[in-house]
């Protein structure tokens, strides 16, 4: 026994030459994993710094009037975007993902996993470098040496963990697109914990039952056990599947957790070490004071004597109220009128309701604009708060609001709290075309960017150059082209932004009319409403009818359809017809809805004939059939490309003639008629490719969504970029792409 402790103590008294194991002295460790860790957060940091630049020289040639202000306009430019398209395809490509039944396992992007792989590479190196690992003697120095690489990664992973963290302000990133680095880093102090814990037990081993000696007499290797297991804890409790399963009790576990963890890595580890506990500890009560000070200048109405109401001849003390409202398929619109705070277009922030939800706090995306003069958040009521959210917002309201019935502009009033904005990305408005996909309330972070930059074209228009300064750019945009996308399930959900789309839609239209070079297309998709489609269309000719002659309806001859028409590529389904509509003729294609025909899916590029339309909830149509060409609309105008489908598969005719008159007069037109209405899923690759091969500087590609969606989004940006091979002597301009997921 007292060899055995002999042992231990020599190990942790061990000079540092032999705890290097002769290639590195034990005291630079730590030096050397910083080195390479600063040096990845400074090179991140020139590329803002160089796209910072880039964006500024962007929108000062707009503001000047050039013709092509997000062109690589000199050698610097153009071998900065070369380099910058090549980094793009290799860090944005993914391998396919993998289906268990039901489930589908997307796989990461190759940048994520070239820097999670190079990490794990570099802490094992330094773990194991230098040591003959075939000799029992060297094993105590591993577990020693071990320990000094995993006391380096506790820093790094409360920097990743705050809100405010200075590594994201130096690489332009908010937190929320650094926590899956700062969930990987953990892992990786898991497993060098591990290595230390694995080798000090192997090194013990040959003495016989000293291992469970040590485990239950020795306080280090106790006080090291237990806070490996508060370590694994942390790590298991955070993935995805138990993440979301309670917000609430994962974030009060989790903070309980990681208190635990530091205080028994302080009670196992020795003095010299507890350098790097410290500073951990100031990261979280430095980013906790910050959040807390700002939190509280934000929502006490103290602060902002301006904005404070008289409420029942009391002054009110908090500067937010809320009024929530109740909208179709369970969501609740929260909107705060005069907030006490300004924000940028994707950002979002924490609401708190404790009359309705004590104790909860959760993120949302701001929907609205500065300009709006409220701020507003679209929930989706889920379960847990969100759920409070809808049923507290359905007591002021006995019904929800019909489809027909005009939206509602109230509900009830309560205090909130809000902590934000957070949120970081690059200005869409440097980017010579931008496209926007969004999925049901996705387009509740895709439709604020898309209102901004029809702004900055009104502001463009309305003065010959708008002012800048050293820190604020001119308020004008570069951008002259905007192709977005919204995939919704029923017409319902239309409501949500229609008239914010319709407002847009009218603006480019009028900006087009002052011979403004700049163009918006929309395309709402439709996945299980086919009455939408048919109600959309009447609408749409009635409306029509209302102000110049009644339209003719000119049909040509289709071929009628038979279970044998289906198996190969001809139109045999398709019903096509010319409107006349004041002397213009309009070209609607509308599929039969007898037909099994379908477009391609977004992995394939031949045209497939799988009938994938599906019965919904309450025998709604889901028309599942991807929509992989829309150039047979590209002629229409004012109407769009229809595709109905039928769950029943009877014979009853889907065309809009068959809706009747009345439906029409009292069907408002709640979408412009230059918004193309689908049944259908989109095809990324098509509706991409089309607008880069009009883009006369570089563009961006904007998806918030379904995992489902955001790879297929990110998969098509990648096989263009490679297939156009951008900046690489083609002509081809880059691509930008930027993803944002539901849920955390």
């Amino acid at each position: 026994m007292d060899m055995s402790m002999s042992g231990m103590d020599m190990g942790m008294g061990a000079s540092s030459e032999a705890m290097s194991g002769g290639s590195i002295s034990i005291d630079w460790i730590p030096q050397v994993y910083w080195i390479f860790v600063g040096s990845l957060i400074a090179a991140f940091s020139a590329v803002n710094l160089l796209d910072y630049i880039l964006f500024r020289q962007r929108i000062s040639a707009a503001n000047r009037g050039h013709p092509f202000p997000a062109r690589p306009n000199n050698l610097l430019w153009r071998t900065y975007a070369t380099l910058s398209a090549v980094s793009r395809e290799l860090s944005n490509a993914a391998l396919p993902s993998i289906r268990f039944g039901r489930f589908t396992l997307q796989s990461p992007s190759l940048g994520v996993v070239a820097i999670v792989v190079g990490h794990l590479v570099l802490v094992t190196v330094l773990c194991l470098m230098g040591f003959d690992l075939s000799n029992i003697i060297n094993w105590q120095y591993v577990g020693y040496r071990t320990g000094i690489v995993s006391m380096a990664q506790l820093p790094l992973i409360f920097l990743l963990a705050g809100r405010n963290n200075i590594i994201g302000m130096l690489t332009g990133m908010s937190y929320e697109r650094l926590n899956w680095l700062h969930r990987w880093t953990a892992r990786s102090l898991l497993f060098t914990s591990t290595l230390h814990m694995g080798y000090w037990f192997a090194s013990w081993a040959p003495y016989g039952d000293y291992i469970s000696y040590m485990a239950t007499n020795d306080r280090t290797t106790i006080e090291g056990i237990v806070a490996w297991s508060i370590m694994a804890w942390l790590v298991f409790s955070s993935f995805a599947p138990i993440r979301g399963w309670n917000y609430e009790i994962f974030v009060l576990q989790h903070t309980i957790s990681y208190i635990a963890l530091i205080v028994g890595i302080y009670m196992h580890t020795p003095p010299a070490t507890h350098g790097w506990i410290w500073g951990p500890v100031a990261i979280y009560f430095l980013d906790k004071l910050t959040r807390a000070a700002y939190s509280v200048y934000i929502n006490l109405a103290i602060f902002h004597p301006q904005r404070q109401r008289l409420q029942q001849g009391k002054k009110q003390l908090w500067a937010c109220q809320a009024t929530l409202t109740a909208l179709p398929d369970n969501i609740t619109r929260v909107s705060i009128a005069n907030p006490p705070l300004t924000w940028q277009p994707g950002q979002h922030a924490f609401l708190s309701a404790h009359t309705i939800a004590p104790l909860q706090s959760h993120p949302f995306t701001i929907s609205s604009l500065p300009s709006d003069g409220k701020l507003e958040f679209l929930i989706k009521a889920h379960r847990g708060g969100t759920k409070r959210f809808f049923a507290h917002a359905q007591k002021a309201q006995l019904t929800l609001p019909s489809l027909h019935d005009p939206v509602p502009s109230g509900g009830k009033t309560t205090s909130v709290a809000i902590e934000g904005p957070y949120g970081r990305m690059r200005p869409l408005r440097q980017f010579d075309s931008v496209v926007l996909f969004a999925a049901s309330t996705g387009a509740a972070f895709t439709m604020p960017l898309l209102r901004d930059i029809v702004r900055q074209w009104r502001n463009t228009t309305s003065s010959s150059q708008s002012r800048s300064s050293l820190l604020s750019a001119p308020d004008v945009a570069a951008t002259r082209h905007i192709r977005f996308v919204w995939v919704v399930k029923s017409r319902a959900q239309l409501r949500w932004f229609s008239e914010q789309l319709n407002q847009a839609m009218k603006d480019v239209q009028e900006l087009r009319q002052q011979g403004k070079d700049v163009e918006l297309e929309a395309s709402v998709y439709v996945t299980c409403d086919e009455s939408l489609t048919s109600d959309y269309n009447t609408s749409v000719f009635h409306s029509a009818s209302n102000t110049t002659a009644p339209p003719q309806i000119e049909e040509k001859s289709a071929p009628s359809y038979t279970s044998d028409s289906a198996s190969d590529n001809s139109d045999a389904s398709i019903i096509k017809k010319k409107v006349v509509i004041g002397g213009d003729v309009v070209a609607v294609r509308e599929i039969d809805p007898r037909s099994d025909l379908s477009s391609t899916t977004s992995h394939a590029d031949n045209t497939t004939k799988n009938d994938i339309k599906t019965c919904g909830k309450d025998n709604t149509c889901c028309c599942q059939s991807t929509i992989r060409d829309e150039s047979a609309a590209d002629a229409i105008l004012p109407a769009s490309a229809v595709c109905n489908c039928n769950c029943s598969h009877n014979n009853t005719s889907s065309s809009s003639s068959s809706i009747s008159s009345s439906t029409a007069e009292k069907e408002q037109r709640f979408l412009h008629p230059g918004i193309m209405l689908l049944s259908g899923r989109p095809h990324p690759r098509s509706i991409v490719r089309k607008s880069l091969e009009q883009a006369t500087g570089e563009s961006a590609v904007v998806v918030c969504g379904t995992k489902g969606l955001n790879a297929d989004v990110r998969s098509a940006v990648v096989a263009l970029s490679d297939e156009r091979a951008v900046h690489k002597g083609t002509g081809a301009l880059g691509v930008w792409f930027w993803s944002e997921g539901f849920g955390w």
